[in-house]
This record gives C-alpha cells, structure tokens and sequence, in this order.
C-alpha cells in the first residue's frame, strides 16, 4: 500500500480563524501547526494500522507551510514546503490520495472557505464543474489511476467531496457556522476518528473508483473584484471579461491544479 497525503491548514479541529493560519500571529500559526500535525499523524497511524508495511508520503500543501517537523510522524515522510507544481510528486505508483485538514471551496459557507487563494479567487470550474483544491486535485489524481480515499475537514468540505466522490470516506472534525466560525470536535477526539476512518479507507482504497472527466480540459478562473489577471494571462489563459480567464488543454497538468 502506497498513500499519498495532500493537507492544509484551514481543516483541522480548533481552527477557524484566518489569523490562526498566517504568519502575521506566529504563536497561533504555531498552534494551529500542532493541530493539523496532530490530525496527519493519526491518519499514518490509521493507513499503517490497516498495513503496517505501508508507504506514506506527505505534501504539506499550505502555503506558509502547516506541519510541524519536530513532531512529524517517524514512519512517513514529508515534502514539505518548498517551490513544487503539480502533480505534487503523486504519480500513477501510489494506491490511493487522502485530504487532512481540508477546507471547502470558495462561497460554500464551509469554515475558512477558499479556492487556492482567498484574497483573489472567486471560482474555479473546469468542463463546467466549480471546483474547490479537493476537486481539482481529486481530478488531477484521477487522471493518474489514483482515488481520492478520504477527506478529512468540515462538515462541509466533506459534504462537497462526496459530490465528486460519493464512496469516499469522511471525517467531519468540526461543524461550519459561519465562514470564521466552527463547532469543534476536541483534539484528541478529531485524531481518534481520523485514525480509525483511515484504516477503513485504506482497506477499501480498491473499491473507491478514482474521480475523472475525459479529456479535453477546460478550465475557467474568475477573479475576485480589483484583481488583477495579468498573471493568467502570462500562463497562457485567454481573457474572457476583465475579471475571468479560460485554458483549454488535453493535459489536466497544463491547467491550475
């Protein structure tokens, strides 16, 4: 068993505040970086609890980075932070993709919503489907042979995977009540379910069929007002109106994934 493991920071127990995640308030960043290392750590443990000879690799795939090195899990190994693109190093070798710390797409309500960025982005779809990070990158493992096994973040980050992927295995660590505003699970209770959820999910990582849409690729970037698109339009996106960009491509790669 081979498992690749995409988080971000907004997801986890105990965080729903935009400050909690940025580096203008070290101390709290920090504390976050405990969270989600935390929620990481049991989701090894659930992966080797199920296949205790298995290989994990993790991409910690917040901006600023997310995971807390001193305290990373012995028997996986880390990319951590650093100049990288898509695919992320997944490729077509590995079993099965699992999401921790998962935050929802811009616009759903979800806690700490967001697309990619969220000072800039109002939407992504691709072939006419809004997609958030985990769309995107369900869709990019997809095309690669890979499912997408588990989410784990908000109720509503798992209810918007399980439109994509409706056999994948979700943990709800804490409940949206506003976009800063959340009704957590403990610590320590999120990391109980997380663990026991993905020993489930990497036992029946064969059963789940990996998210696709065929080839062409289109994909349609819409900004956020007083943005600009300039730098789209350098990665050769067309513009549509001044604030929406399109790429067609028969290589999901060449888009924003």
């Amino acid at each position: 068993m081979k498992v690749h493991i995409i988080t971000d920071l907004e997801g986890p127990a105990m965080i729903n505040r935009f400050d909690q995640t940025r580096d203008v308030t070290p101390e709290e960043k920090k504390r976050s970086e405990y969270f989600l290392t935390g929620e990481v750590n049991a989701c090894v443990d659930g992966i080797l609890d199920a296949f205790p000879d298995a290989e994990v690799i993790v991409w910690d795939g917040h901006g600023s980075g997310g995971i807390d090195e001193m305290r990373f899990h012995e028997k996986a190994r880390l990319i951590a932070r650093g100049p990288i693109r898509a695919p992320y190093f997944l490729d077509d070798s590995f079993d099965a993709l699992m999401f921790v710390g998962q935050h929802a797409r811009k616009g759903s309500g979800g806690v700490l919503c967001h697309t990619y960025s969220s000072k800039t982005v109002e939407y992504f779809k691709i072939n006419g489907v809004e997609m958030g990070e985990f769309g995107c990158r369900a869709l990019m493992a997809g095309t690669l042979g890979v499912p997408a096994v588990l989410i784990a973040g908000d109720d509503v980050a798992v209810a918007e995977a399980r439109e994509l992927v409706p056999d994948i295995f979700g943990v709800a660590v804490k409940e949206a009540l506003g976009v800063e505003l959340a009704l957590h699970l403990s610590h320590g209770e999120a990391c109980r379910r997380i663990r026991g959820i993905a020993a489930e999910a990497a036992r029946n990582a064969a059963s789940i069929d990996p998210y696709f849409l065929p080839p062409p690729y289109e994909q349609e970037i819409r900004v956020l007002e007083g943005v600009s698109i300039m730098g789209y339009l350098n990665r050769g996106y067309e513009a549509i109106d001044p604030r929406t960009v399109r790429k067609r491509s028969d290589n999901l790669l060449d888009l924003h994934v």
